[in-house]
């Protein structure tokens, strides 16, 4: 897999290169905001850049890391990993706001960005497969109140405003409300969303879940269950 490493520190970065290329990754090394940016425009050939994961400090020397994702995201639909020592759950939301599909606090486990690298990458490979196959699929449409889901479009409107979501936001919201009232276990939505039984994804959730809360600006739509997992209350119409 081609990886796209955005890191300003070329010492942190070699060390890191080294061990993802060990693990299989062959990566490429932006120092700053403006060569992440520019490694994933097209070629003067029209070619666009292959990567599986792009995995983006936010410590940038040019530019806010932030500002960095959202650019990229507009780019390309690859995952996008960030990295930053910004632990709380505010920074973390409006990370996935921009359209960041994951995050790793520093300073971070080698294994557990493993884990992530490979969960963001299975997942991304799960979504284009399906999206390969909706053409066939019929206009599926889960309507709770005023949110409607549309499953083969992966769109999603609030009083026919729509919501961007970013890839395991849709997943999981798709996932509540196909079953309303009901109450999913925790590890059950952690092995059908993000395809692992990894227990480190657990805080990753909890973040998803306010992340969804937020953008659809219902707080109550998606309820905590204490010990046990989360369902979706429908809202009235």
């Amino acid at each position: 897999m081609r990886l796209l490493l955005v890191e300003d520190d070329d010492h942190v970065a070699a060390a890191l290169s080294a061990i993802l290329a060990r693990h299989g990754f062959t990566v490429t090394h932006a120092r700053n905001g403006e060569e992440a940016l520019q490694a994933v425009l097209p070629t003067a050939q029209g070619e666009r850049p292959s990567y599986g994961v792009i995995l983006l400090d936010l410590g940038l020397p040019d530019q806010d890391g932030y500002q960095v994702c959202g650019r990229i995201r507009k780019l390309t639909a690859t995952p996008v990993i960030m990295v930053t020592a910004r632990g709380d759950v505010r920074s973390r939301i409006h990370g996935l706001n921009l359209g960041a599909d994951d995050y790793v606090v520093k300073p971070y486990d080698t294994g557990e960005l493993l884990a992530r690298i490979h969960a963001v990458s299975r997942r991304n490979a799960g979504t284009e497969e399906a999206a390969g196959t909706a053409g066939a699929a019929d206009g599926t449409q889960l309507r709770l109140g005023s949110v409607t889901i549309e499953l083969p479009t992966r769109r999603v409107s609030v009083d026919g405003e729509a919501v961007a979501l970013t890839r395991k936001e849709f997943d999981l919201l798709a996932l509540l409300a196909q079953r309303p009232g009901v109450v999913f276990r925790r590890e059950q939505i952690i092995s059908e969303v993000w395809r692992t039984s990894w227990e480190g994804t657990g805080r990753t959730l909890e973040v998803h879940v306010a992340s969804l809360r937020s953008k659809l600006r219902m707080p109550a739509l998606i309820e905590t269950v204490r010990g046990v997992g989360y369902r979706l209350v429908a809202p009235a119409a």
